[in-house]
């Protein structure tokens, strides 16, 4: 399996899927604005609210997975990674991936309590890709 290439692919999508695990054990999936901070296949980071219904899940049960994909005309690309998903509070975690913008959703800025950063943490995956699959680990 080519990492890089993996990782590239990731890096080109717009949008992530995040998946949780809700409090009676049933997988929940969001929509996300692709990352804000990507080490390799490793680490993931996005911006959300405090008070989202994902924090409270990640709270809980932090098992997580999330999902990159690409249609073409007719190719379709996908790439899931499973890990664990931690809620990051701390003003240093906070500061390195604020955007210019972003008192859009947090009118309190870098420093309001309703903002927070959740970093995935990938431990394997699985790419599909012209009708083949393969997994991976990440080491």
């Amino acid at each position: 399996m080519d990492s890089k290439k993996i990782s590239d692919f990731i890096r080109k999508q717009k949008v992530a899927f995040i998946c949780s695990v809700d409090e009676e054990g049933f997988p929940n999936v969001k929509a996300m604005l692709k990352p804000r901070k990507i080490s390799g296949l490793h680490q993931f980071y996005f911006s959300t609210n405090t008070s989202s219904l994902r924090v409270k899940q990640y709270m809980n049960d932090s098992r997580a997975c999330i999902y990159f994909y690409h249609k073409g005309l007719i190719k379709y690309t996908g790439v899931m990674l499973k890990g664990k998903m931690e809620v990051l509070t701390d003003q240093k975690t906070k500061d390195m991936i604020w955007r210019r913008g972003d008192t859009i959703f947090y009118k309190g800025g870098v420093t309001d309590p309703d903002y927070c950063v959740l970093r995935f943490k990938a431990e394997s995956g699985r790419y599909y890709c012209d009708l083949k699959t393969e997994s991976f680990t990440i080491e």
